[in-house]
């Protein structure tokens, strides 16, 4: 198993609002985490860094090692974060109104434990087919659900890039939890907007077949969104190879 991640400001932000790490806890098993701040001026990178170093930091003290335990673990620890937040944000007035995006992957020998809310997106790459795993809680992907909106239509909608669930902004931070199976030569990637809004998913796959290391395809990956116009911060986590072969 490798694990690589990039960030980049992109190519029309003042300050990078994304976060992104891996943690390792008392068992050896990982968590892998991205968040995308919100608020601009009003803290989205303190609420983004809150997110990721604080579940990180809990997630190292655990002893965890089956996906079971690591669902229940995350769904208090999430809940937990989402106040922490709100209350950070309630305590300073220039933090008023922040809140993250989050996607969190807790990977085992065959599983992986997805957690997600708003758009920053898990994909998972299998036999050359790019699986979109988590679902965006957006306004475009309502419309597109609805199907008021194409899913092309989407990608250049004026409001792509409001999200109706995050962290931080209400005490109901209702998140989305799956878990998947995993085989030997999957490749799981964690992403913010940032890529996927400049990026379409057959570019993202070309990156992800070639024959680069994992940190190569994640330079790859930000080199196109910031060539596309880096229009947003941009930030992609890339596991290769994680779970066993499956016997025919």
């Amino acid at each position: 198993m490798e694990v690589a991640y990039r960030t980049s400001i992109g190519k029309q932000r003042n300050d990078n609002e994304d976060y992104v790490d891996v943690y390792t806890n008392q068992a050896g098993q990982h968590l892998a985490i991205i968040a995308d701040g919100i608020g601009g001026h009003q803290g989205g990178d303190v609420a983004s860094a809150m997110a990721v170093s604080h579940l990180g930091h809990e997630f190292e003290q655990t002893n965890l090692t089956t996906p079971a335990a690591a669902r229940d673990w995350i769904t208090t620890e999430i809940t937990a974060e989402n106040q922490s937040i709100i209350d950070k944000s309630n305590q300073f007035a220039d933090l008023n109104g922040m809140g993250t995006t989050l996607v969190a992957a807790l990977y085992f020998t065959d599983e992986v434990v997805i957690a997600s809310i708003g758009d920053s997106r898990a994909y998972l790459l299998r036999d050359d087919v790019l699986r979109q795993l988590t679902e965006d809680h957006s306004l475009v992907n309502e419309l597109v659900k609805r199907g008021e909106i194409s899913k092309q239509a989407a990608r250049h909608h004026p409001q792509k890039n409001v999200i109706i669930r995050s962290l931080g902004i209400s005490t109901d931070a209702r998140f989305d939890l799956n878990t998947y199976p995993l085989v030997m030569g999957d490749q799981l990637m964690l992403c913010t907007d940032g890529l996927t809004n400049m990026v379409d998913d057959a570019a993202i796959k070309d990156v992800l077949l070639s024959d680069l290391t994992p940190a190569e395809k994640c330079d790859d990956l930000v080199n196109l969104a910031n060539a596309a116009g880096g229009l947003d911060n941009i930030t992609v986590l890339l596991i290769t190879n994680p779970g066993r072969e499956v016997a025919d």
